[in-house]
């Protein structure tokens, strides 16, 4: 079984500023983020999943950044959640470096969330 992605609402908006303000960052992101699902999916599960561009943050959420790209890029971080279980990899929201707290303790709020209900991840 392939894992698939879900985004909550937060990833949406974050990603329309993005294609708008910031499109190769997203873009260098989104490369990475290719590159994370295709090894979720040759590996047992996720936490044996290890890259240069990924980075462990609290209660289990992965954030995967802008490196392996051309050019002077802004540090940029996408916040994910791999859930083993369903095999579903949720994109939380993605922002820089100056928002890096503020997106961490969003990324928590929506691991507490789904962990304590699991059929809405929203």
């Amino acid at each position: 079984m392939s894992w698939s992605i879900e985004t909550s609402d937060r990833w949406e908006k974050d990603q329309k500023w993005y294609e708008k303000k910031r499109p190769d960052e997203l873009a260098a992101v989104l490369n990475n983020l290719q590159k994370y699902l295709s090894y979720l999916n040759k590996m047992p599960n996720s936490k044996t999943v290890h890259a240069g561009f990924m980075h462990p943050e609290p209660m289990g959420m992965v954030a995967i950044d802008q490196r392996g790209s051309r050019g002077n890029l802004q540090e940029t971080r996408l916040y994910t959640f791999a859930d083993d279980e369903k095999k579903v990899l949720y994109l939380i929201t993605i922002g820089n470096k100056d928002e890096q707290s503020r997106d961490i303790e969003l990324g928590k709020n929506f691991v507490e969330i789904l962990k304590r209900n699991p059929q809405n991840s929203s």
